[in-house]
């Protein structure tokens, strides 16, 4: 009777799906949950690592009006204070308002950030290069 018996192998071939972004969209990497944030933009909850996160360093105050607070104030060269925001993004703000860009399949294997658009700096004529501003120091006497 055993020798009848037919073994039966059944193949199980699993396919898997194509994978668009190989951190899928977020940068979690073994954790099992992630707290969430709230967009700036739209205020959904979005997670914390698959937010878009953008770090913005301002003057408390706007241009037009530093310069009226230079003049009128009682201390030179007194640097105003600065802002300093953290803001998170959900995917769909981010795009809209295109803090972010789609990118192709090539490009978005690129782990390069982009380059930024800041003008060169020239420094003003009668300064020395690569100084601070300020009045110049005088120089260290020789052999003391």
């Amino acid at each position: 009777q055993q020798e009848g018996r037919i073994l039966q192998v059944r193949l199980v071939v699993v396919a898997t799906m194509t994978v668009k972004r190989r951190c899928h969209g977020r940068n979690k990497k073994g954790r099992g949950h992630v707290n969430r944030v709230r967009c700036v933009s739209t205020g959904k909850a979005i997670p914390k690592d698959k937010a878009i996160k953008r770090f913005i360093v301002r003057n408390i105050v706007e241009a037009s009006a530093l310069r009226d607070i230079r003049e009128s104030s009682c201390i030179e060269g007194y640097q105003l204070p600065k802002i300093y925001i953290k803001q998170f993004y959900s995917i769909e703000a981010a795009i809209h308002q295109r803090i972010v860009r789609v990118r192709s399949r090539e490009l978005r294997r690129s782990r390069e950030p982009p380059q930024r658009n800041r003008p060169a700096f020239t420094p003003r004529e009668g300064a020395a290069a690569g100084g601070a501003g300020g009045p110049p120091k005088p120089a260290a006497p020789v052999g003391a």
